[in-house]
């Protein structure tokens, strides 16, 4: 294997189903793995599964997932297309030395396996690839047994996964020389279906499978999925400041691991910066570049800039970064938040403010609450009652204020 990888450019590829309109940070690594082998001269190319995607992998499932809607599909498939570009884009552009790097980048190659399926006889399908797969081989799978002896079992769609995503190898091979596989340790017995299946049909040609582990939080739970929150990398799903946010909050514990898995920085420099911030912990350093690396790789410079904005406005209290951001930005960012329009009335007092944007059910909860401290307008606590709304102070140049009761309840309010 590392023969082949020294000798000439080798084509790898990795496979991404459509089952949401957005991949998740779980997906990076496979990702990051793809863009490894580009830095180092090779081509990668991402399948979607046009056609897989109507089947369902079962690899590291209880329950087979529910069926989608062509139109549903489509929309999945357009949208992991333009993300999966929008991410290599970032990285050339934001990421790779080019002072440091004379050969150009391979280009990412996008195929879709429903253009293959769609003209593709069952009989003969059958006929031809069916004898080359062993049963008792199929069954032995992990993914297979753990779903058989399951309450639920497994449907014969299920189990015909392998079968497709080994004859997509095979497809790869035939058309773009791609020797190499890349995926999460769960797929480990589907790359070993195709391998074995290219043996048979390809008796000359060597493949190579490789995995990558499936990260996990510090509670055993998929990275970036805990509690059925997926942090996506769709930036309308999970904000910039959000995706930055929440690597800025991955514990000591875990942080170099993650440098090490979603950064380009190489390891004697990882080492370096975890003494440093083993010294001062407190000023969390590697937790800041690992946000800043993996934002900028997903949503690039103007997403890192937001993402930093936002925090300065709401950790560092530097407002003016709330008052750089359009309504749609401040939306994005502060998902859930109730959203209010109100025309600026001359003479408007913060408590009228808070009653017309309906942030306390009652005026006597809104004075008790207020005078208390915990109503904050652009993050800044207010207290009097009866202050007069203001440009500049109470209504950003953006035309919104933003107000907060507590530590959690947000409201946006565009003034007209």
């Amino acid at each position: 294997m590392k023969k082949l990888f020294q000798s000439a450019p080798q084509s790898i590829y990795a496979g991404f189903d459509p089952t949401a309109d957005s991949l998740h940070v779980g997906n990076l690594l496979v990702i990051m793995g793809l863009l490894h082998c580009q830095r180092a001269g090779h081509k990668p190319i991402a399948l979607v599964g046009g056609a897989t995607g109507l089947i369902g992998d079962p690899s590291g499932r209880k329950t087979e997932r529910n069926q989608l809607g062509q139109s549903i599909l489509d929309g999945n498939l357009a949208a992991i297309q333009k993300q999966l570009l929008k991410v290599f884009e970032n990285h050339e552009a934001c990421l790779w030395d080019t002072s440091k790097h004379k050969a150009p980048l391979a280009p990412l190659t996008i195929v879709n396996n429903a253009e293959w399926y769609a003209n593709l006889n069952l009989i003969d399908f059958i006929a031809n690839m069916g004898r080359h797969f062993r049963m008792g081989s199929m069954l032995s799978r992990s993914s297979v047994e753990s779903r058989l002896e399951s309450e639920d079992g497994m449907s014969f769609t299920e189990f015909t996964y392998q079968i497709f995503q080994a004859y997509d190898w095979l497809h790869l091979l035939r058309k773009h020389n791609c020797c190499f596989q890349m995926g999460g340790s769960d797929q480990m017995g589907n790359l070993m279906t195709g391998h074995e299946l290219i043996s048979r049909v390809e008796r000359k040609r060597e493949v190579f499978g490789m995995t990558l582990p499936i990260v996990t939080n510090e509670e055993g739970d998929k990275f970036g999925k805990s509690a059925g929150n997926a942090i996506w990398l769709d930036e309308s799903k999970t904000s910039p400041f959000a995706l930055y946010q929440f690597f800025m909050r991955m514990p000591d514990s875990e942080v170099e691991k993650l440098l090490k898995l979603f950064t380009f920085i190489p390891l004697p420099e990882v080492a370096q910066l975890m003494q440093e911030h083993a010294r001062e912990p407190e000023k969390r350093k590697a937790q800041t570049l690992l946000a800043e690396d993996v934002t900028l790789l997903v949503h690039g410079e103007s997403g890192l800039k937001q993402a930093e904005r936002v925090t300065n406005a709401l950790y560092k209290g530097q407002v003016d970064g709330l008052a750089e951001l359009n309504y749609a930005e401040i939306k994005q960012t502060f998902q859930g938040a109730t959203v209010v329009d109100l025309l600026n009335e001359p003479g408007m007092s913060i408590l009228q403010l808070a009653m017309k944007a309906k942030c306390f059910p009652t005026e006597n909860d809104a004075v008790r609450i207020i005078n208390a401290g915990g109503f904050y307008i652009n993050q800044k606590r207010v207290q009097n009652i009866t202050e007069v709304i203001s440009t500049g102070i109470h209504i950003l140049r953006n035309g919104i204020s933003l107000l907060r009761v507590g530590k959690r309840n947000f409201y946006i309010v565009r003034w007209q």
